[in-house]
């Protein structure tokens, strides 16, 4: 053998050698790679992730009227809502920050209009306490339709839309829901009748021969109206009960305003932010029924515009504020 073949030999015999100590050395490496244990896996997945059954209430009432919660189909219903809604965890908690902002001024004006406090909840169904549009053209919290929104007293045009404005469009749906309750004798039926119609809802009393909401059948969305409502009642007023555990300063706080009066034209809203020591956004943010940049007011009608107090838009300083006031 030439001295050629043999270095050939020694170098391929070192590289075959370097070749089986690499599949070797993956191999161990692979056969001491743990194998996950399928029961193992199971039983931290079951420890760790726990999905439970809710408690039924034995009683319930939606304002002061009693829900029939005796009635295996009213039971489901409720425990059909009450778990989608303590289970969609975020937009559940999104609703109860929200709440903070809103609730205590609605609530107020419910009140001081002697609607029950129940109806609160109403917006949270409607818009999730946001200034939605819906695809048949509701808006607001209260998702008043334009038609509507012009019958119950709301100022409705191109620079002017009420049913943005809170205050206002919860005084609308205060008119809407005792002229209801005085037709139904009935506030369960009145706030149903808030979704699905006045005229509609009596059509299937009278063809139902039915007095009662629970004994209705109904399209799907006002079917599950009011146990949407009842189910945000409960988890609201026991956010713990159900899983939620939210810090004071994880909610939204209103922010402290003032009121400045307009009753001439405002040709530049930017500038009459900034000439308020705040910018046009959150001039918006806190006046969104002005539609528009501008306002010409022909008739000299009196506005009020929220201005915040001192321009202060800081979280922190808005949480101070709403704690120095309790």
């Amino acid at each position: 053998m030439s001295n050629n073949e043999k270095r050939f030999f020694r170098w391929f015999s070192l590289l075959l050698g370097m070749v089986l100590i690499i599949v070797l050395a993956l191999n161990l490496s692979f056969t001491q790679t743990p194998v996950p244990d399928e029961e193992d896996h199971s039983m931290k997945f079951q420890r760790d992730y726990s999905i439970y059954s809710l408690d039924m209430p034995d009683t319930l009432y939606f304002a002061g009227e009693r829900v029939p919660v005796d009635y295996f189909d009213v039971r489901e219903d409720l425990d059909r809502e009450l778990l989608v809604n303590t289970y969609w965890q975020s937009h559940t908690l999104l609703l109860i920050k929200r709440a903070n902002r809103y609730l205590p001024l609605i609530d107020s004006i419910l009140g001081a209009n002697g609607v029950p406090e129940d109806f609160k909840y109403i917006p949270l169904i409607e818009s999730e306490l946001t200034n939605a549009v819906s695809p048949a053209g509701a808006v607001g919290l209260w998702q008043f339709l334009r038609g509507t929104g012009r019958d119950y007293g709301l100022e409705i045009n191109t620079q002017v839309d009420e049913r943005y404005h809170v205050e206002k469009a919860t005084e609308a749906a205060c008119r809407f829901f005792k002229e209801s309750y005085r037709k139904f004798g009935s506030w369960t039926l009145a706030a149903a009748s808030f979704n699905y119609g006045r005229s509609a809802l009596n059509r299937q009393l009278k063809r139902q021969e039915a007095e009662s909401y629970y004994n209705l059948i109904l399209n799907q969305e006002t079917a599950r109206y009011i146990y949407r409502i009842l189910a945000l009642k409960m988890i609201l007023e026991d956010p713990e009960k159900y899983g939620f555990h939210i810090r004071p300063h994880d909610l939204y706080y209103p922010v402290p305003t003032r009121r400045v009066q307009v009753d001439t034209a405002v040709d530049n809203f930017a500038k009459f932010a900034r000439d308020h020591s705040i910018n046009y956004k959150y001039l918006k943010i806190l006046n969104p029924w002005l539609r528009e940049s501008y306002l010409k007011n022909p008739d000299g009608k009196t506005y009020q515009i929220n201005i915040p107090r001192e321009g202060e838009r800081d979280y922190r300083s808005i949480l101070q504020a709403n704690i120095d006031s309790l």
